[in-house]
């Protein structure tokens, strides 16, 4: 009877462990990014004669899906996943290497799948987590440590992917795997002296890209603007123009926003892609500095609870899918919303969860149950 007792407490210690600020925060993200994407659409799309709850119906639908997503997994054993590690690997490389073949084209870049007339899928995305979820595997299998060879095939894992990313191209999606395995690696125990290395031989091969002229034209050109946001060129203007319009929407919120479904450069559409790649734009002309810096808050509290939970992780698989999917989720939103400001170049990496997108909110909300799965299992 005693033992009895003894193994329904231990069951319901475990079970009470799961970290439910890091859940209910991933949440509030979904909902107040449906809520926003809504705010930032529905007049134009009146406009357009379509309904104004087009994009916000879509964007529920996947937010609902993310969330039981992510509530089935942190019910599996993280350490469970180390069986689907190499399969969701190849499978990845395969579904990238397919875009070229059967994937659709837009905007000079070749990185999704079209499911029927209305549902994009876009690889790369996925492409992250699956590594996260293979280095994380490959290290743990190593507890003796990394040796030279192993630190090769670590590489070779990530550069395959990232050769495929970089061709659609897809460069920021290529920034987030080199940082975030790089991050991994370093948690697993690879020398600082060796790192040090990477980065420089990262830095000659990145020059000697833009000086073989291997960059796209508008990769280029997104990298001067940013240098030179005050360029009269010609052919940065377009460039520039995006990035000063996606000022002018956040400083002219003021302390506390136009409020919702208002706001001059929202409602008339003067910020391109504002649903995705820009939605921090309506965040701060509609809600102001006050209500900005809330969301980051929120933002910065689920990076926060993410890395605490790897910190108080009891193996090394559960230390290195927390720290991948951490840097995954706090650079893309350090990128994303630096680039609305004008602090970092323009980049296709949406804000997670609060970006217009049924792959990107999947990935984030899966990637949260991984994490809540390790939270989970701290005690045990």
């Amino acid at each position: 009877m005693t033992d009895t007792l003894a193994a329904i407490t231990t069951r319901l210690r475990a079970r009470d462990s799961l970290d439910y600020g890091l859940f209910w925060g991933l949440i509030a993200l979904g909902v107040v990014g449906d809520i926003m994407i809504y705010s930032a659409t529905r007049q134009a799309l009146v406009n357009a004669g379509f309904s104004g709850h087009y994009y916000l119906e879509r964007q529920g639908v996947f937010v609902v899906m993310g969330i039981a997503a992510m509530w089935i997994i942190s019910r599996v054993d993280y350490r469970r996943l180390e069986i689907a590690a190499t399969p969701l690997y190849v499978l990845s490389l395969f579904a990238l290497a397919g875009v070229f073949v059967v994937g659709q084209s837009a905007l000079g870049a070749q990185r999704w799948y079209s499911l029927g007339s209305s549902i994009q899928v876009q690889p790369s995305e996925f492409t992250v987590l699956c590594l996260i979820l293979a280095v994380a595997t490959f290290c743990a299998r190593r507890s003796e440590g990394l040796r030279m060879k192993d630190v090769m095939r670590l590489l070779l894992m990530a550069a395959v992917p990232l050769v495929l990313i970089v061709k659609q191209p897809d460069l920021g999606t290529a920034v987030i795997i080199v940082l975030t395995v790089s991050a991994m690696m370093v948690v697993a125990g690879v020398p600082p002296r060796f790192m040090s290395l990477l980065a420089v031989a990262g830095s000659l091969g990145l020059a000697s890209a833009l000086y073989l002229d291997l960059l796209k034209r508008y990769q280029v050109d997104r990298f001067i603007s940013f240098l030179n946001q005050n360029s009269t060129n010609p052919n940065l203007a377009a460039l520039i123009y995006e990035v000063n319009n996606a000022k002018s929407a956040i400083g002219s919120g003021g302390l506390h926003g136009a409020g919702l479904f208002h706001g001059l450069q929202t409602v008339l559409g003067y910020v391109p892609e504002q649903r995705t790649d820009f939605i921090f734009t309506a965040i701060g002309e509609q809600l102001g500095f006050f209500g900005s810096v809330l969301i980051i808050a929120l933002l910065g509290f689920v990076a926060f609870r993410m890395f605490m939970v790897g910190r108080n992780a009891k193996d090394p698989m559960g230390r290195l899918l927390c720290i991948g999917v951490f840097i995954f989720f706090a650079f893309s939103c350090f990128e994303n919303i630096g680039m609305t400001m004008g602090v970092m170049p323009v980049t296709g990496i949406p804000l997670p969860l609060l970006s217009y997108g049924g792959s990107s909110v999947m990935v984030f909300f899966v990637a949260g149950g991984m994490v809540l799965s390790v939270s989970r299992r701290a005690g045990n």
